[in-house]
This record gives C-alpha cells, structure tokens and sequence, in this order.
C-alpha cells in the first residue's frame, strides 16, 4: 500500500519593497544560491512561466542532465508546453514530469516525457503534492512561481513556506505576488544582504 505523504512545500518570490515581481533587476545570482538550502526534490513551476521562456530556450545550448538535480514538474493542465527537451538540456535538473489532468489535450504521439495524471479539468495540485510525496519520493518541493500558481496553492494551504528576496526599490505598476486573502505568517530568518536585498523567511501559521 503506498502511502500519501505530501512534501514540505516552499515558495520562493523575488519581489520589489511594494511588492511588484517585474521592472526591476532581479538579483537572480543570490536568488539561486539561496535556493539551494532546501535542497529541493522537486521544483514546481506553472506553464505560463516556461511558456515566457520558449523562445530563449530553443536558442539554449544543450547541457548535461544534472544526474543529482531536482525533478522539474510543470503544472500544464492544457499541455501548451512543448520545450521539453530544451528544459530537460538546460542541465538545471534531473528530469522533467508534465502534470496534467484527465482532460488534457492530447499530447504529441512522439512525446516521451514522464506524466503524472490528477484531476478532472485542471491539475489537482493537492493530490499531485502526495503523490510526488508517495510515488516521486519528495521530501522537499520548491514553488519557483509568482503568478496563479503560488495563489492557488497558498489558497489551499499547501504552502509550509514562504521565503521573499525583497529588493530595495518601489515600481509601483506590476504584478504583485500577493493573493487578495489574508494570511497570517511567522517569522523564521530575515537576513541582509549587500546593495540591500533582504531576505525573508517565513512559516505559515
């Protein structure tokens, strides 16, 4: 019998002092290295945000599957991503899973990737938590999203989680990060860094 045991799930944002996402340099160097401290299982990120990136990636030069990697899952409900092999060669992970849901679109036939399958329309991303938990051995999964996904999941309460590199700058206009809900949140670390970059580490209560 395999047991359902969801993974320790932490949402990493780089975001400006008023919140915005974008329209300003984002210190990805530290953002990155930061990252590395959880030692992450599986990276989660949404469609859109590899979709953003398609073009750069069919122009990236192919690189060695980082054998000791995390596990890139792709929450794709629609199945519009079709990079996959580009990301596979990025060189950043291990391999790549496609999370899609019973109604997804058919996929390519030639299409070899690794799928995991829950929920009717859109991907049940609570159950796909458990199973990367119980079938994907996750202990650790690390949400590399500011958009819908980060809200859907926060609005489930399946972020453990929430670390924010906050830049010091106001931009004003932008996407924010932050879902119109409250949420009541515990300081675990904040930690200064050269140029002003503040790290903020906390736990959901």
């Amino acid at each position: 019998m395999v047991v359902a045991v969801r993974p320790h799930v932490v949402a990493q944002v780089a975001v400006s002092v008023d919140g915005v996402t974008s329209g300003f340099a984002v210190d990805q160097a530290r953002f990155y290295a930061l990252a590395t401290l959880w030692q992450e299982d599986v990276t989660l990120i949404g469609a859109d945000t590899i979709l953003a990136q398609e073009q750069t990636l069919r122009s990236t030069q192919r690189r060695a599957v980082r054998a000791a990697g995390p596990v890139l899952a792709v929450v794709d409900s629609r199945a519009r991503v079709r990079e996959w092999e580009s990301l596979r060669g990025l060189g950043h992970w291990s391999d790549v899973l496609a999370l899609y849901a019973d109604q997804t679109p058919a996929r390519p036939l030639d299409s070899v990737i690794p799928e995991l399958i829950t929920g009717y329309d859109r991907v049940d991303l609570a159950e796909a938590l458990e199973q990367l938990g119980s079938r994907h051995h996750a202990h650790v999964v690390r949400v590399d999203s500011s958009g819908r996904l980060l809200a859907v999941l926060l609005e489930l309460g399946l972020v453990d989680e929430l670390a924010l590199l906050v830049h010091p700058v106001v931009v004003g206009a932008g996407p924010r990060w932050a879902p119109a809900e409250r949420y009541d949140l515990r300081l675990a670390n904040a930690e200064e860094f050269e140029g002003g970059v503040v790290w903020l580490r906390y736990c959901m209560s």
